[in-house]
């Protein structure tokens, strides 16, 4: 029998032929490949015994069982082994030689051509090997109910259909592949899609944090990396706070939030992300509790925000005992809307305790992203932020951007009209002081690699 040439990666000997390097319709019989795999042939019977005390050079490969009847005996059985790690017979341990002297087992390795298909290939090996040599491979995608979502590089458009397809062939409950076309920068914050496989069908429904969420993914903005900042800023919250969503999209934030028994004013300027979000509140039961609103987010601030800080913070604030809370999930532009609250309110200011609690999100691509959105957020209100600000990173974005929160309670000399600014010894006493930037870097450092 020849050698099986033991240094032989895995990602060589069980990559598709070579032949479909450059392919952009996809032919799905053009990945038929035959291997050779050393196997052991044994008697049915002693097939689960021997698995067990053959788990170190057993083969490990997803879509390949391990093993088969033997064509030759139908009371046979073939186990296939690892190709990398056994050679000859002489590549057992001593332990398993004694095993399979216990169950009568001859452990002479024979060889078997293994047929590989389409459907043995991973979707990362499918496209690494269709795509130029070199080139990065999209495997990746964000999951928004039976839609995957792609953020395809120049260099793979030509082979858009075909990626859309693999994602969809090899990830079970997906049905339609989309890639974005253009960034967030319109009005309404969603953005542009081309189908690239698969259903045409944009309607969708998601859950998260086992909320359920319906919309159209073609008209709004959803994102599911954010699951897990949505439920950092809901355990924020106690039951009867108050909270602003200033951007709300279709209810991420401002749901959970009014199922902890909240009082929710919700807003979003898009027509589209309004009616999901009004559906949405009914479909988890808590329209009773969330006030919708479609406007501009300074109009939001500056009208119904204005009007029930004013009832919050007037007379009776000091029998309060909620807090008051302001989210401003907007990254690309959030910060340039802090200028609302310079001189919302008039009268006298209310203790700084009872004041509202912003948490206003950003994108950085500055070297040290918290002291930049400390100073863009300071720029903006006309103070220095960095005694009385926190800052947590939410999730690197892209290579060098971060997509962080800066979290402050909003000075009453900011607040107020006619009020002097002295914030020197002033620090907000629910936030805790700025982390040093070794701790951001380390967090920085953390978060990227989980991303």
């Amino acid at each position: 029998m020849p050698e099986i040439e033991t240094n032989q990666r895995d990602s060589e000997l069980f990559s598709p032929p070579s032949g479909v390097r450059g392919m952009t319709k996809l032919d799905r019989t053009a990945f038929k490949k035959t291997v050779t795999i050393p196997i052991l042939k044994v008697r049915k019977e002693i097939v689960n015994k021997l698995m067990r005390a053959l788990k170190r050079i057993a083969l490990q490969r997803p879509g390949i069982k391990r093993v088969i009847e033997d064509p030759e005996n139908e009371e046979g059985r073939l186990i296939m082994l690892d190709p990398h790690k056994v050679s000859s017979d002489d590549s057992f341990e001593k332990a398993e030689l004694v095993i399979l002297k216990q169950l009568n087992v001859n452990p002479q390795i024979s060889k078997y051509n293994l047929e590989l298909t389409y459907e043995n290939f991973k979707s990362e090996e499918i496209l690494r090997a269709v795509l130029p040599e070199g080139q990065d491979v999209t495997s990746g995608f964000s999951r928004v109910g039976h839609i995957a979502h792609l953020n395809l590089r120049d260099h793979q458009l030509p082979f858009k259909q075909l990626i859309g397809q693999v994602m969809i062939d090899k990830n079970p409950g997906i049905t339609s592949a989309v890639n974005k076309i253009n960034s967030i920068d319109n009005t309404y914050r969603n953005f542009q899609m081309e189908v690239l496989s698969g259903e045409e069908n944009m309607m969708t429904k998601v859950r998260e944090n086992n909320y359920s969420y319906e919309f159209d993914f073609s008209k709004v903005y959803w994102n599911p990396r954010l699951s897990t900042e949505h439920s950092r800023i809901t355990e924020l919250l106690k039951p009867g706070d108050v909270l602003f969503d200033v951007f709300a999209g279709v209810g991420p934030f401002s749901i959970p939030v009014a199922k902890k028994n909240c009082t929710v004013f919700a807003n979003d300027l898009n027509p589209e992300s309004y009616k999901w979000l009004l559906h949405n509140c009914k479909l988890n039961r808590v329209d009773q509790k969330v006030k919708v609103f479609n406007l501009d987010g300074k109009d939001f601030l500056q009208g119904p925000v204005r009007a029930e800080l004013i009832q919050q913070l007037g007379p009776l604030s000091k029998e309060r005992k909620h807090s008051l809370h302001i989210v401003m999930n907007l990254p690309a532009k959030a910060i340039e809307f802090l200028s609302a609250f310079r001189s919302l309110l008039d009268g006298q200011p209310c203790s700084s305790e009872l004041l509202p609690i912003v948490h206003c999100y950003s994108f950085s691509k500055d070297a040290n992203p918290a002291e930049d959105v400390q100073q863009r957020a300071g720029a903006v209100l006309g103070i220095s932020m960095e005694a009385c600000s926190s800052v947590h990173l939410v999730r690197n974005v892209a290579p060098n951007k971060e997509m962080l929160c800066i979290t402050f309670q909003i000075p009453a000399a900011i607040l107020y009209k006619n009020q002097t600014i002295n914030l020197d010894n002033h620090e907000s006493p629910p936030l805790k002081r700025q982390r040093t930037d070794k701790a951001f870097s380390e967090e920085t450092t953390q978060i990227a690699s989980d991303t």
